[in-house]
């Protein structure tokens, strides 16, 4: 049986039953299948007009065991203009296994974030398990009245204890809770993120980078101020990328903040700063051409090197909005990494672009998801086979061009709730051999969906590991 999208041809996975022991039974090699659906502890969720669900996720090795915990959070009420408002600051955070056993909890309450927020979950201090960074709302009871969505002045930044939630430390930075919203800035506020990055060159992702609309906050692991940066470029679709990204651009042994119109050395001084191209959305740190590192732009199509040189422009005809890039070696037919893009705004409609040629060599057209964004790259072959790529509940083969739903996963809620309330993504090895695994998630249910590929080898699991790609993911919304 096929399914057909847009005239292609797509396999549609059918299931076979799981057997009992430690291996799939299934003829085909990297069939997607389902290990778990990881249900959302009762006590962990919370109900609105009716609507049960736990919240956004994120993921880590909470207790250091070498395996994968799971955290979901909730923000002060996100019911705003359009559902796309608030949801900034968290006030619940509730941490459970895979097997869907509670470990902790913290707050009370909450709403969905209405897009991806300021939570991050990573071993910043070094002890062997996942600490977990995040803001926390903490308004002053003799305040006459809330701070609202468009002021932090309420908000305080802590690192919890991944084992038990207790707080190791919290601090009020000025240059957090000063950050308010400015108009014309309203489009970029609304994106807000906690990145963890290796300032210092310890050689540990031990700071913080708080993107927090038109402003840049780096703090360390005590979470005091180290430095901050404000962009001058505020005005819709000329802005700098919603989520910067983090990475070594210049090969000095520590992280550069990427934000598309700029990139900041590690002490915040920029390296270059130009308005590239319009709708600026998605920018990466990755290697393209030859292995060397680039500050990959989604505006215009852009790849640029830390000193500002511009190494390939597609320009506005070919990327007339850019709004979600990609970047692996998705191809094993072409030399070197492919950057997928996302060129025509919030459409189904991307290219393939090849790091050899720098020129477009692929056109697809992904399946339909809500907003239209999430792609994710998942090794779901092995490290050293070409990256699949995820898509709004689809798994998609950029060799054949065929992409299949994942088995067993429910349409998404968010159109019924809000329009975030897509599949969102984190791939990570979190069971099996080293071939990576699928975390699914919809922030307006109350489940996680764990797919494998098979066969399973539960046996040959070494652990979980963490990377950037899991501490720091490239949610989009």
């Amino acid at each position: 049986m096929t399914l057909r999208h847009r005239g292609t041809a797509v396999p549609v996975l059918v299931a076979i039953l799981f057997c009992c022991g430690t291996a799939w039974a299934d003829p085909v090699p990297g069939t997607p299948r389902l290990w778990r659906r990881v249900a959302v502890p009762e006590a962990f969720c919370a109900t609105r007009d009716g609507h049960t669900f736990g919240g956004d996720l994120r993921i880590g090795d909470l207790t250091g065991d070498g395996r994968c915990d799971l955290l979901v959070y909730r923000c002060a009420d996100s019911r705003g203009k359009d559902g796309c408002e608030g949801g900034m600051k968290p006030v619940f955070l509730g941490a459970f296994d895979v097997d869907g056993r509670p470990l902790w909890h913290a707050g009370e309450g909450g709403n969905h974030p209405a897009r991806p927020m300021s939570v991050a979950v990573h071993d910043v201090l070094g002890d062997a398990a996942a600490e977990v960074v995040c803001f926390w709302h903490a308004p002053d009871p003799a305040a006459e009245q809330t701070a609202g969505w468009s002021s932090l002045a309420d908000v305080v930044v802590q690192i919890r204890d991944g084992r038990t939630g207790k707080v190791l430390r919290q601090n009020a930075p000025d240059a957090v809770r000063g950050c308010r919203q400015r108009p014309p800035s309203a489009a970029n506020w609304v994106h807000q993120r906690l990145l963890l990055a290796d300032l210092g060159g310890t050689g540990r992702a031990s700071d913080v980078v708080v993107k927090l609309g038109d402003t840049i906050v780096a703090l360390d692991d005590c979470l005091r101020t180290l430095w901050t940066y404000r962009s001058r470029w505020v005005e819709y679709s000329r802005c700098p990328a919603y989520i910067p990204a983090v990475g070594d651009a210049d090969a000095d042994g520590r992280d550069e903040v990427l934000g598309g119109y700029f990139l900041l050395d590690s002490d915040g001084k920029p390296l270059w700063e130009e308005p590239l191209g319009r709708n600026m959305d998605s920018v990466a740190v990755a290697a393209w051409d030859g292995g060397a590192v680039r500050c990959i732009c989604s505006g215009f199509g852009h790849m640029v090197d830390h000193a500002g040189r511009v190494i390939l422009r597609l320009g506005p005809e070919v990327v007339p909005h850019g709004q979600e890039v990609r970047v692996a070696d998705f191809r094993a037919d072409r030399p070197g990494p492919e950057m997928v893009l996302r060129h025509n705004g919030h459409k189904p409609d991307v290219i393939v672009v090849s790091s050899a040629s720098g020129q477009v060599v692929q056109r697809l057209c992904l399946n339909p998801s809500p907003n239209n964004t999430g792609m994710t790259v998942v090794h779901w072959d092995g490290p050293d086979r070409p990256a699949r790529l995820f898509n709004g509940g689809w798994l998609w083969n950029l060799e054949t061009g065929d992409g299949s739903p994942l088995p067993d996963l429910p349409p998404p809620g968010g159109p019924n709730v809000h329009r975030m309330g897509f599949y969102h993504c984190i791939a990570a090895n979190v069971c099996g051999d080293t071939r990576e695994e699928i975390v699914a998630w919809d922030p307006t249910a109350a489940a996680v969906y764990v797919y494998t590929p098979a066969p399973l080898d539960a046996s040959a699991y070494t652990g979980y590991t963490a990377g950037p790609r899991q501490y720091n993911p490239r949610l989009m919304d």
